[in-house]
């Protein structure tokens, strides 16, 4: 049973979400405030969280930020009235995997959220067939067309979160944040970049030209989906 948890504070639509998401393999936990919410989220662990943006009690954008500090990698698609580009790139920036307007089709919500869940079980494993790559992130077994890829230990943290997040962008910051994890207190402006370049140089057959690793300008880095 896949566990979804909703925070949205008008009622009526609350329940419709929940009606339209839950059955058979998928059950929805509702909370209409940030206090709920913490306290709810402090204790269950979820496949996904579906989060509004206004909220009486404050904001699901920095309930979204507090989460991906602690290091909370769930999938979490964003729900708001706010339908300027601006309010979508801060989402993503945040660490939003997707973002849906109001008023929106629950049609709709259920396949993003059907995606989700899909991206979450297939990157469930360590190991991943993607195009010519295969990964196997606890051997530390690195292939492309069956040909061995040595990684070192950054890129290949580097190269997880971005297959994990599959199709979306990261943002810069946090690809600096899930990747730098030792504790130091500063890392060099460019560390990410050269990163970058190194695992392209390593993955990419014409690395000025990259097929996977992608630069989504403005926002981080994205390992595209079918290329």
């Amino acid at each position: 049973m896949q566990q979804i948890f909703l925070l949205e504070d008008d009622a009526a639509l609350g329940r419709g979400i929940s009606m339209a998401l839950c059955g058979a393999e998928q059950a929805v936990v509702l909370a209409d405030s940030i206090v709920q919410a913490r306290q709810t989220l402090a204790k269950t662990q979820f496949d996904l969280l579906i989060l509004d943006i206004n909220l009486p009690d404050g904001s699901g954008l920095d309930l979204l930020r507090a989460l991906r500090s602690q290091g909370n990698a769930t999938p979490i698609i964003m729900l708001t009235a706010n339908d300027l580009e601006m309010d979508e790139v801060t989402g993503l920036e945040a660490g939003a995997d997707d973002y849906i307007t109001k008023p929106f089709s629950l049609a709709v919500l259920r396949a993003r959220v059907q995606a989700q869940l899909r991206r979450r079980s297939v990157h469930s494993s360590s190991q991943m067939e993607i195009g010519p790559f295969l990964f196997d992130f606890d051997r530390m077994i690195f292939r492309r067309d069956g040909l061995p890829v040595e990684l070192s230990k950054t890129e290949q943290k580097l190269l997880r979160v971005l297959v994990e997040n599959l199709g979306h962008a990261v943002p810069r910051i946090t690809l600096v944040d899930r990747v730098w994890t030792d504790g130091a207190e500063f890392v060099e402006e460019n560390a990410l970049s050269v990163t970058v370049k190194r695992l392209r140089a390593k993955l990419e057959k014409d690395p000025a030209k990259p097929e996977y690793l992608k630069t989504v300008y403005g926002i981080g880095y994205t390992w595209a989906v079918n290329p």
